[in-house]
C-alpha cells in the first residue's frame, strides 16, 4: 500500500469539497480549483469529512497513480487555504526587476528589457530591485512561471550571475588559470 496514498487529506473549516465521479472541486477563502483524477483511482469522503483516495488493485500503474492523486488533492486544499509562494532573487551588476502593472519587467544584461506577463491566478510582488516573489493558489502554475522566469538568465556557474530561487546553492566552477 502506498504510504502517501493511504493517508486521508484533512479538510479545514471554510473549505468546500465537491466530488463528482473523477472530478474533485475545492473552494476556499483564496479561490476555487478543480482536478480530474485518473480513471482507476477513486476519491471519496470518510466519516470525519477528510478526503480518501483508494485504488482498485495493486497493478504497477495504479500504485504509482495512488500516491500522485492523493498529493494533487492535498495540493488543491493547501492552495485554496494558504496559497503558494516562490521567492526569487537576481544576482549580477545592472540586473534588476520592476513591477509594471501586474507584469514583471527584467533588465538582465540583454539589449532590451524582458517583460513577463502574469497568467490568470498568478500575482507578482517586488520587495527590492533584486528580490521578488511569485504567488498563486495553483502549485503547478506557480512552479511553472517561476521556472520560466529562472530560464530567462540561468545562474552562471563561473560568476553566479542570473535569476535563482531564494536559498538556491549554485555549484561554482573554477575559471581558467593564466600562464
Amino acid at each position: 500500500m502506498s504510504r502517501i496514498g493511504k493517508q486521508p487529506v484533512p479538510v479545514p473549516a471554510g473549505v468546500d469539497v465537491t466530488i463528482e465521479g473523477q472530478k474533485v472541486s475545492v473552494k476556499g477563502p483564496k479561490g476555487a480549483l478543480a482536478l480530474d483524477i485518473a480513471e482507476p483511482i477513486e476519491v471519496s469522503r470518510n466519516d470525519e469529512g477528510a478526503i480518501v483516495v483508494t485504488r482498485p488493485n495493486d497493478e504497477r500503474r495504479n500504485r504509482s497513480l495512488h500516491g500522485l492523486s492523493r498529493t494533487l488533492v492535498a495540493n488543491l486544499v493547501t492552495g485554496v487555504t494558504q496559497g503558494y509562494t516562490t521567492k526569487m532573487e537576481i544576482f549580477g551588476v545592472g540586473y534588476r526587476v520592476a513591477l509594471k502593472g501586474s507584469n514583471l519587467e527584467f533588465a538582465l544584461g540583454y539589449s532590451h528589457p524582458v517583460l513577463i506577463e502574469a497568467p490568470e491566478g498568478i500575482t507578482f510582488a517586488v520587495e527590492t530591485p533584486t528580490k521578488f516573489s511569485v504567488s498563486g493558489i495553483d502549485k503547478q502554475k506557480v512552479g511553472q512561471i517561476s521556472a520560466v522566469i529562472r530560464r530567462l538568465r540561468r545562474p552562471d556557474p563561473y560568476k553566479g550571475k542570473g535569476v535563482r530561487y531564494e536559498g538556491e546553492q549554485i555549484r561554482r566552477k573554477v575559471g581558467k588559470t593564466g600562464k
